[in-house]
């Protein structure tokens, strides 16, 4: 129940959709009781269904501008945390991320409706969320913010891929995102009301740079700005790495090279201190030691320099 002067789930939801970040946080505090009961009633208690709530929070915050009815975005907000419930009794396999929640949005969604953008990532970038969503991403602890950016907004969303890419267990994996889900809730709600820069255009420049980065490792040469970013304390970490021994990036993408090896860039996600460089592979005919068909940089910078290079290579979906 509502006060009288407070504004119906309607106005809130029709504000939310043209921007107002303050009112999406309300319809969120307002719902959160009746969205985590749902999520008991289906999971029982325990981290999963804490998890499939926080899930349906974060799809909501994408997904907002595809309510049909305003007046009836409670029982939207309610029927995405039953589907995100549903989508975990039916896999054993925790692959959800931005590509997995395709399923996640409301009645008519798709190609033939005008709001459909085609990927997930791309409502996040057209809607007036994405500033909020990323500013709050930044206030969490990088070790919080890592496992967040990788299990919702990059293809490595399998909570063992996860695992290999942070050099953790995979329980501590489940850990973490429970406790960055809780606290990106927290920061949101108190930061709905404040001006958010532009995340886009951090997105845009960590994507030229991969450009010119992988134009440089196909041409033998990188130019002296990129250079600037791999200082020489750069350290290359994990499968790629000589172990006992320190190794810089630059003389591996040299080795990729000379084999003939080629990266494309796909997809970028990038925070002021992480980097993901999303890449498909094309190996040349015949050779010995093929390369995986799809890996990704993982970053850790410090003023804008590359302090370490983790290669991630995903399992393939099955």
């Amino acid at each position: 129940m509502t006060a009288l002067d407070a504004p119906t789930d309607e106005v809130l939801a029709r504000r939310a959709q043209a921007g107002e970040t303050a009112a999406l946080g309300l319809l969120l505090a307002r719902h959160q009781a009746p969205m985590r009961a749902v999520a008991l009633s289906l999971l029982g208690y325990g981290p999963d269904a804490e998890d499939a709530v926080q899930d349906a929070a974060l799809t909501a915050l994408r997904r907002i501008g595809d309510v049909r009815d305003p007046a009836a975005v409670g029982a939207w907000l309610r029927a995405v945390v039953r589907n995100s419930c549903r989508m975990r009794l039916r896999s054993r396999r925790e692959t959800p991320g931005l590509d997995g929640l395709d399923h996640l949005h409301a009645p008519g969604y798709g190609p033939a409706n005008p709001s459909y953008l085609g990927h997930p990532e791309r409502v996040v970038d057209e809607h007036a969320m994405r500033d909020w969503i990323w500013d709050a991403l930044e206030q969490l602890p990088e070790s919080l913010r890592l496992v967040l950016m990788l299990r919702h907004f990059s293809g490595i969303t399998a909570y063992q891929d996860i695992a290999r890419a942070c050099g953790i267990p995979v329980g501590t994996v489940r850990s973490r995102l429970n406790q960055a889900r809780a606290k990106l809730a927290q920061v949101l709600l108190t930061t709905a009301a404040q001006v958010h820069d532009d995340a886009s255009r951090l997105t845009e420049a960590s994507r030229q740079e991969a450009e010119v980065t992988l134009e440089g490792a196909r041409r033998g040469r990188q130019p002296g700005e990129i250079l600037e970013l791999w200082p020489a304390e750069t350290e290359l970490v994990g499968v790629l790495s000589t172990p006992g021994e320190r190794c810089h990036p630059i003389p591996a993408m040299r080795r990729n090279r000379e084999k003939g090896i080629t990266q494309h860039l796909r997809h970028v996600v990038a925070s002021r201190t992480v980097t993901i460089w999303e890449m498909d592979v094309t190996n040349p005919d015949g050779i010995a030691d093929p390369c995986p068909p799809t890996l990704a940089w993982l970053m850790h910078r410090r003023d804008g320099r590359v302090t370490t290079l983790r290669v991630v290579f995903p399992e393939p979906q099955r």
